[in-house]
């Protein structure tokens, strides 16, 4: 095999593969025990918005960093202290819980961008795509089975083994973490003079974030879809008690499946060419307006609808990501490429965040199946954005190419 799926490759999939594995199962356990606890659905999701709200803040910098001194030095560090945020989830409640979310969201930053930006810069422009969408189906393969050990760890009351299980997975992933190798081709670029500090070069990509167009469109989209799915994530163990027939751990699993199936089997549909394609992307959101829909009127209408949304925002969920993620590593400048994207993933993060912080006070305030409508709602104004925006957004890239010219 080459390219990417190439041995070097591989092992940087078992890695993240490994990494995401405690995620899973942490986005059960938690919901779960807060709970059983007395915690009111805001309290609940902030404890899970901690996690993606602290990536997001430190994404640009981790970029920077990255792409000025390379991967593998940050690596080995962010894996140690990763191990440390595992381990307090094995005696602590939930403020023990809070910090170790902050953590895990430090650690996830430069993680996450090591290994996207190592890829990038790897792997020819042919194959980016698919390096980029193997990444991604790698870090959602393990919701497959973690939401199912988190039930069955929380049915038998026997919390002893999911503190077995956050050591055995912080234990296996540093052994590969510390043997696994990344590119060097982001080091070399990154040690010439003409480099900027990381913090110069995160100022300059929050104003280019406005200014530019492709991130603009990309991270707006990102945002809307990534709230909807850190909503989903925070709160269908809670909801899918009430559908009849419903079962979280069934629902997380389907989802995940589509989402691993569809990033394998569709990688070579994604584009990657740089090219933007409004009817594709539309497509996706109109699959990711249809998913909460069926989530939110499963309420009455059963599990077979309930279980329909998990396919279609699998679907959706699948190729949204290394959609734009591919697009934007053509279209942004190069040298400040691990930056931009940075920063275009931190709108990912900021959604997730959202999804739970912002979502859990209008369950609390309304319902479930209320505040899923309200998230299709954002979809909704999403897709209308990329649709009637179309024009707007020719004029300013071809704004942006007349300035970059003269």
């Amino acid at each position: 095999m080459k390219g990417a799926l190439s041995w070097s490759f591989l092992r940087l999939y078992v890695l993240t593969l490994l990494y995401f594995s405690a995620n899973s199962i942490l986005n059960v356990i938690i919901p779960l025990k807060g709970e059983a606890l007395g915690a009111t659905n805001t309290t609940i999701g902030i404890i899970m918005g901690a996690y993606l709200l602290t990536t997001m803040v430190l994404r640009p910098w981790a970029g920077g960093l990255i792409q000025r001194y390379g991967p593998v030095h940050v690596l080995r560090v962010l894996l140690t202290v990763n191990a440390l945020a595992l381990l307090l989830y094995t005696f602590t409640g939930l403020e023990g819980y809070f910090l170790a979310r902050m953590l895990q969201g430090v650690c996830t930053a430069f993680f996450s961008m090591a290994l996207q930006l190592g890829i990038i810069d790897a792997l020819p422009d042919k194959d980016r795509s698919q390096g980029i969408s193997m990444y991604s189906l790698c870090s959602y393969l393990p919701g497959i089975f973690g939401p199912l050990l988190a039930i069955g760890m929380w049915e038998t009351g026997e919390m002893s083994a999911f503190a077995i299980s956050m050591t055995t997975i912080a234990i296996l992933t540093g052994i590969v973490g510390f043997t696994a190798r990344i590119g060097q081709k982001t080091a070399e670029a990154g040690n010439g003079s003409e480099q900027r500090s990381p913090k110069r070069s995160m100022m300059k990509a929050m104003g280019q974030f406005i200014r530019n167009p492709h991130l603009f469109r990309c991270g707006v989209l990102m945002l809307s879809a990534s709230l909807v799915f850190g909503a989903v994530t925070t709160f269908v163990p809670l909801y899918a008690p009430q559908i009849s027939g419903g079962s979280a751990a069934v629902y997380l699993m389907i989802q995940a499946s589509v989402v691993v199936a569809a990033r394998f089997l569709l990688r070579k549909w994604i584009p990657s060419d740089g090219k933007w394609r409004s009817s594709f992307v539309g497509g996706l959101m109109l699959l990711l307006i249809s998913a909460l829909l069926a989530v939110s009127f499963s309420a009455s209408a059963g599990a077979a609808l309930f279980y329909a949304g998990a396919i279609l925002l699998g679907i959706a969920q699948a190729m949204l990501y290394p959609t734009l993620t591919t697009y934007l590593s053509f279209v942004l400048p190069k040298a400040e490429r691990g930056v931009l994207i940075g920063l275009f993933i931190a709108t990912a993060d900021l959604g997730v965040s959202l999804g739970g912080i912002i979502m859990g006070p209008v369950a609390d305030l309304t319902s479930y199946s209320t505040m899923y409508l309200m998230c299709a709602v954002i979809g909704v104004a999403a897709t209308a954005f990329i649709v009637w925006g179309r024009k707007s957004f020719y004029e300013l890239e071809e704004g942006a190419g007349e300035k970059s010219v003269h």
